[in-house]
């Protein structure tokens, strides 16, 4: 009961930030959740969220276990992703004819490319005791260079039918492709999380890196551990980014996202500080962080580029609501007005646990 009270209230904050979006959209359009079928495939907001949010979703994801374990974040991921789609299409090109064995070969090989990016961040992180910001700001600086060499200076085109149906619907299957694919990664990673103790090692070496050592759990080991995951789950993201362009941008794809990833797990109750984290709480903050970004376009008519102010002025907004300084104040606030509802008086202090209720029947008791 204590645990569902905890998961409840990490959940908190995306899902009241979610409804207030729901809330605004109905308010301008009655017809926000209408879905229409177009070729067997279901097209509205609710499935085009859940369709532009696939690559945030999955990154969110790895984003919440390095910042739990490491105390830090991975701000590399969206040249990492850059760098795995330009090997996957590298692959598929220099294969020949396309099929789905080859995609998938493909895929694997880009697999390896984001192990090999989980294992430079981890050694540098775990063993070189570097901060999680710094490891990756190299890869951030120089890893859209390398996407662009592994390219050869062009942008090539992923010019068949596997790859387009990856990246927009499968004729058949009423859901877009990238949502059934972040449904499956997630489901795995459920899997993974319920059938294993990587929850409570994350968490213990997150916490208190001294104690988890002291019961038998390596640090080193579960911070490179996350940092291996990271690197899957960027390939996941750049093999879904690129399906979905359908051409390799070694300059513009997955640009930006570290910081999305980022705000999906602070939105989702984790703390950036490492220890306790919530995955769900991390997938419903991309989805809200998405929402929002549609919302923002729905709603304001101006460019585009824009955006982004309007965005920043809604997070410090969020965050100052979410704050400690503030939480704190309104859970003050809520026992004051508990204490007024139960007792019928008001204490004199304003602090509802410095207060003494006296009977009025009888002479109050001094304390020793």
């Amino acid at each position: 009961m204590r645990r569902l009270k905890a998961q409840v209230s990490h959940l908190f904050l995306p899902l009241s930030v979610l409804v207030i979006l729901i809330i605004i959209n109905l308010i301008k359009g009655a017809d926000y959740f209408s879905i229409t079928v177009v070729k067997g495939a279901l097209y509205g907001n609710i499935p085009n969220i859940l369709f532009g949010a696939s690559e945030l979703v999955i990154l969110s994801i790895g984003m919440a276990l390095v910042t739990a374990a490491s105390q830090g974040q991975d701000i590399g991921i969206g040249a990492g992703a850059t760098i795995t789609s330009a090997v996957f299409v590298l692959f598929v090109l220099n294969a020949g004819e396309v099929t789905l064995l080859t995609i998938l070969a493909g895929f694997l090989v880009s697999c390896l490319a984001g192990l090999v990016i989980g294992v430079f961040n981890g050694i540098l992180v775990s063993v070189f005791k570097v901060q999680p910001m710094v490891a990756t700001l190299i890869l951030f600086m120089g890893g859209r260079s390398i996407a662009f060499m592994i390219d050869g200076r062009l942008s090539p085109i992923l010019a068949n039918d596997i790859s387009n149906q990856i990246g927009t619907v499968i004729p058949g299957v009423p859901l877009q492709t990238p949502i059934i694919l972040t449904a499956v990664f997630i489901a795995i990673v459920a899997v993974v999380l319920k059938t294993t103790n990587l929850r409570l090692y994350v968490e213990s070496v997150g916490i208190n890196p001294s104690a988890a050592r002291l019961n038998g759990i390596d640090p080193k080991k579960i911070i490179f551990l996350t940092f291996l995951i990271m690197g899957i789950c960027t390939a996941v993201a750049g093999f879904i980014a690129v399906n979905k362009a359908g051409r390799h941008d070694s300059v513009n794809l997955l640009k930006f996202i570290m910081m999305d990833a980022i705000l999906a797990v602070a939105i989702g109750g984790n703390s950036l500080g490492g220890g306790k984290f919530s995955i769900t709480g991390s997938i419903i903050g991309a989805y809200t962080i998405e929402m929002l970004n549609r919302t923002l376009l729905r709603l304001i008519d101006v460019d585009p580029a824009t955006i982004p102010a309007f965005k920043a002025v809604f997070i410090i907004i969020l965050m100052v609501v979410a704050s400690p300084v503030v939480m704190d104040f309104a859970a003050k606030a809520l026992r004051w007005v508990r204490f007024r509802a139960d007792s019928g008086t008001v204490p004199e202090t304003g602090a509802p646990d410095a207060a003494v209720v006296s009977d009025p029947d009888t002479p109050a008791k001094k304390e020793v």
